[in-house]
Formats: C-alpha cells, structure tokens, sequence
C-alpha cells in the first residue's frame, strides 16, 4: 500500500516518468512537468528520494535509481493498457461503453 500511496500523490509517476530518459536538472524537469510549481515539484522530489526511487546526482540532476528503474518498467503495462483505451475511446467501440444490465 505504500507504493499507492506514493504513486497516487499528484506529480509523482509523472516524474518518474519523466526520468526515465535520463537524468534532469530541476529547471528542465520542471519544464517536462507542464511546468509545475517549484514547490510541489520540491516536495515530490523529496519523497521519491526519501522512497529510494530518485537520487540526485553530483551535477544537481535528479535521476531514477535501480529501484525507480524497476518503478518504470512496471509502469509500462498500465501505458499499453491507456493507449488501448484511448484508441477504444477515438473509435467509439461500443465494447468500452457502460452496459446496462436487462
């Protein structure tokens, strides 16, 4: 329960995601955020580390650790499963709409 709580927080699988690329400075995170505030960015930042996913690097770049690699690669299934859904959702598939029970 612990990784949910962690996860569901606003920004923080963002981030991760955002990191899987390579490593960031604060600014340019920042930017892959949608710019989000300095301060929320600063608190996820702080939990990731603290949860062992981020580290921050000599440079001041934040990077996933081996834990927050495996943190993405786990990740990957959820966004096969979103680009399945919204293409279900683009073509109007009756086979996602509600079904009302007879």
């Amino acid at each position: 329960m612990a990784a949910l709580d962690l996860f569901g927080r606003r920004w923080s699988l963002r981030i991760v995601w955002e990191l899987q690329r390579g490593a960031l400075g604060f600014r340019a995170l920042q930017h892959h955020c949608d710019n989000m505030s300095s301060s929320v960015l600063r608190q996820r930042l702080t939990e990731l580390i603290e949860a062992r996913l981020v580290t921050q690097e000599p440079d001041a770049a934040y990077a996933l650790t081996q834990l927050g690699q495996g943190a993405y690669r786990a990740l990957r299934p959820l966004v096969r499963w979103s680009d399945d859904w919204a293409g279900a959702l683009a073509d109007g598939d009756p086979a996602t709409e509600e079904q009302t029970p007879t």
